[in-house]
């Protein structure tokens, strides 16, 4: 990282509001038009959706239920979504023979390159393609990656906004708690 021993503390501030600035405004195109909380609350019904899968044909939330899911929103341009994607295959791969259905959500304006890169991580989940970007619209999450756990009758139990070094152990203890219920 540049230091910036030339500048005073109130220049170094302004220089650092305007770098946050100017990186939230390379996400900014995806959240167009959002405020800056979910419209997703805890213990409410998420809006429903349906998109085309990579495993085939179209999947529709509502028809989940029963399940415990864990919705991921993802992008190729998203590089905390890139770290966290091979943990969350781990995940799947742990806890979907417990009724845990892992479905990430690629906000990719080309579908073809979000499924290429899925293919590049194997991904061993669903991934489903949101060019048009009227469900994470619908949902109002405001960071990339988010990732919403939802319980068996199809309830929001935790939403979780960015990726942070360990998290996933935080979303296994979740799911462990859920898939308990």
């Amino acid at each position: 990282m540049m230091s910036t021993p030339d500048l005073d503390p109130a220049r170094r501030t302004f220089a650092g509001t305007v770098a946050a600035g100017l990186a939230a405004s390379l996400v900014a195109p995806w959240f167009a038009g959002v405020a800056h909380a979910t419209s997703v609350k805890p213990k409410a019904l998420p809006p429903d959706f349906t998109l085309p899968s990579s495993l085939g044909g179209n999947l529709r939330l509502a028809e989940q239920r029963g399940q415990v899911v864990l919705v991921n929103f993802w992008a190729t341009w998203c590089g905390p979504c890139l770290i966290e994607l091979p943990h969350l295959n781990r995940l799947h791969d742990k806890y979907r023979s417990a009724g845990v259905l892992l479905l990430g959500v690629s906000v990719d304006n080309d579908a073809k390159a979000a499924a290429a890169m899925a293919k590049k991580l194997d991904l061993r989940f669903a991934t489903l393609f949101d060019t048009a970007k009227t469900v994470s619209r619908a949902w109002d999450l405001d960071a990339m990656p988010s990732t919403v756990l939802l319980d068996r009758d199809g309830r929001v139990r935790h939403i979780h906004l960015g990726y942070r070094d360990g998290l996933e152990k935080t979303y296994e203890a979740q799911l462990r708690e859920l898939v308990k219920e």
